[in-house]
């Protein structure tokens, strides 16, 4: 039988008893559910409003949709665009390389020719180039009153707006490399454009790609002003049809859904472009 002492000796040895497990409770938003049923209730209301609005004539956008002129335009409009940027990337490339050149005039004229074509509106550029038989009759004794048709314009035009902002994007993602990285290249003997190629530029496409892919997209909207110059993309094209047909907001609908839809499947694509060149990084998804 044990004594009292060795049972006071067996209680203090004895853990304490576990305190009851607290259940953390959320807490509760109710302001917030409540703004998040308006707007879900706004959206479901705007978007019924639409599908039975009998003026948009959602019978006449299905009926042209995938008609032969809107999907001409439609292409012409992607190989447009595919063309621009290719041009306006491979020319903002090597002004990105005269800008961060050690030659100043090399870095004069890229800096000047940057300045000149983001500080003029693009529909003015393409305009002056339409007309650049009025201000240039003869260039070394060719005839350019009828030398450029409207998409030869529309592709310099274009080609030389891109490029002034292409430049400022691939001068900022060579300017993100790490300076080390140059320096190690450098020691191991490669020659400047062998650097470039093999070293800078693979690892400042992380930096590059987020605003080339914006500007892909705006591009491809951009495209609609060459319309202005009678070049058959797919704003004209619709304009072609409502013009014959007076179906002014169905036909409008088809070019939006249209570059709604392109832009929708450019924007994944950049996804997983950005995906591919983050990997390894802080930033990898």
């Amino acid at each position: 039988m044990s004594t009292p002492l060795a049972t006071l000796a067996k209680e203090a040895a004895a853990p304490p008893p576990a305190e009851p497990a607290l259940r953390i409770v959320p807490a509760r938003c109710a302001g917030q559910w409540t703004a998040a049923g308006a707007v879900l209730v706004l959206l479901a209301l705007g978007l019924v409003s639409v599908v039975r609005n009998e003026a948009f004539q959602w019978d006449v956008v299905a009926q042209y949709f995938t008609s032969a002129s809107i999907l001409r335009g439609l292409g012409l409009t992607l190989w447009l665009t595919a063309l621009v940027m290719v041009l306006g990337f491979a020319l903002g490339t090597l002004l990105a390389v005269f800008r961060l050149s050690a030659n100043p005039v090399l870095r004069a004229v890229s800096w000047g020719y940057i300045w000149f074509f983001r500080s003029t509106p693009i529909l003015v550029q393409l305009l002056f180039w339409f007309n650049i038989g009025m201000l240039y009759p003869q260039i070394l004794g060719v005839n350019t009153v009828n030398l450029l048709g409207p998409l030869a314009v529309a592709v310099i035009g274009l080609t030389l707006h891109e490029a002034a902002y292409a430049a400022e994007v691939v001068r900022g993602g060579i300017l993100s490399v790490d300076r080390g990285q140059i320096e190690a290249a450098e020691s191991l003997g490669l020659g400047r454009w062998r650097r470039l190629s093999r070293i800078v530029l693979p690892q400042a496409m992380r930096a590059i790609v987020p605003p080339a892919g914006n500007m892909l997209i705006g591009t491809l909207k951009g495209t609609s002003i060459v319309s202005v110059i009678a070049v058959q993309d797919l704003l004209y094209s619709t304009q072609l049809v409502y013009h014959r047909t007076y179906e002014i907001i169905p036909l409008l609908l088809v070019a939006t859904l249209w570059y709604v839809a392109v832009t929708s499947v450019l924007g994944v694509g950049q996804y997983y472009v950005e995906r591919h060149y983050a990997r390894g990084t802080a930033g990898d998804r």
